[in-house]
């Protein structure tokens, strides 16, 4: 049991929280505030942050699309240069922020910022970013993880820095109460998953991080059990608070993680448009038998501590796909367009991105990529 762990973003939990960032951004900042398609002005939060700014110099920026690209961020970071932005705001959910990570760091950068997400270079400043989250579903608003797109290539990359901690983010779940149901679906089925890469791998005896991550499937099961409850604000106020917590990094102190499932969805991503929770969807079932050989002594214990269910690994795997598809999300390629070069892309984007041995064991491999694929495509 040897970690180390720091998380300096700053939570401010519950509804009309906007207020307080009037006092949290330092008046002598230019404020960029981004956003994306318009909804923000729809549930509010536009104007609470007007408000909450009255005493800022500060602009906007608007039109960031779900699952951002460095196409549209870059036109950010010329206004950023060309105003003397000094201070980020994101107005939105997890692409907005990993959008606005990406701004504040290219910001400071004077090359290409996509040298970030390819790994030629690493962040070693960035302006200092705050968030207003508006949809649960991703964590971004409180960890140090960045993933952004480019169009022109058909690629979805990632990058760790801690230059891109958001300095305090306003947790607001009253304003999901204008997301649709494939919204709330998705943040819930996102949140699993993001647990799941960081509980699902080897056994261990780290009793903190082994009964939180259960406490919080329990109450993503609990969820989807009520999902005819999911325009109440106890079940959204919950839904923010677990996704907040199933990828702030805490439950990875000291395990061993898998994140094949999101680096196979990435790729589903960037081919096909998938949403990033429907990816994962459609992968992690599907994974787990696949490498049931390493992860099935992880699986009992999950089935056993959440569902209830002992010696019997198909049930536990089904009872996954059962919450997902409980709550309007499915398990199965076949449910999207999907052409028959899905496994001919993914493969040959993986050998591109040297994801060769991925994994907790680096088992992962491209023989075993193509298998998930076809798992999730058979009938």
């Amino acid at each position: 049991m040897e970690f180390s762990f720091h998380n300096p973003t700053g939570i401010e939990f519950g509804k009309s929280k906007i207020k307080e960032i009037a006092n949290l951004i330092p008046k002598d900042k230019k404020v960029l505030v981004v956003y994306g398609g318009g909804s923000v002005k729809n549930n509010g939060a536009y104007d609470q942050v007007a408000e909450a700014l009255k005493g800022h110099e500060w602009l906007e920026f608007g039109g960031v699309e779900p699952n951002p690209t460095v196409e549209t961020m870059n036109k950010a970071v010329e206004l950023v240069k060309a105003e003397g932005v000094n201070y980020i705001l994101a107005v939105g959910g997890g692409s907005v922020i990993d959008g606005s990570k990406y701004l504040a760091a290219a910001s400071l950068y004077d090359g290409d910022g996509w040298d970030f997400l390819d790994g030629t270079a690493e962040v070693e400043r960035a302006l200092p970013l705050a968030v207003v989250l508006t949809l649960a579903a991703t964590g971004s608003e409180s960890n140090n993880l960045t993933v952004v797109s480019r169009k022109t290539t058909d690629e979805k990359r990632m990058y760790f820095s801690d230059h891109s901690y958001p300095q305090f983010a306003v947790l607001d779940p009253s304003f999901m109460g204008t997301l649709s149901d494939r919204q709330l679906g998705n943040g819930l089925v996102d949140a699993f998953v993001h647990i799941s890469e960081q509980y699902l791998t080897k056994t261990n005896d780290l009793l903190v991080n082994d009964g939180y991550a259960e406490t919080l499937y329990k109450g993503l099961v609990t969820l989807a059990s009520r999902w005819e409850e999911r325009r109440t604000l106890w079940w959204q106020e919950n839904l923010m608070h677990i996704c907040n917590q199933a990828l702030n990094f805490q439950l990875a102190n000291g395990v061993c993680q898998d994140w094949s499932t999101h680096i196979i969805g990435h790729e589903l991503t960037a081919f096909y448009g998938l949403d990033h929770a429907r990816s994962l969807a459609v992968i992690l079932p599907h994974l787990i038998r696949e490498m049931i050989d390493e992860k099935q002594d992880k699986l009992a214990q999950f089935g056993k501590n959440v569902f209830g269910i002992e010696n019997n690994n198909e049930a536990i795997i089904e009872k996954i796909e059962e919450v997902f598809e409980s709550v309007g999300v499915p398990t199965k390629l076949t449910a999207y367009e999907i052409d028959d070069k899905v496994v001919e892309n993914i493969h040959s984007a993986f050998k591109s991105h040297g994801y060769t041995e991925i994994g907790e064991n680096g088992t992962v491999t491209l023989d075993k990529v193509e298998k998930i694929i076809n798992r999730s495509i058979a009938a």
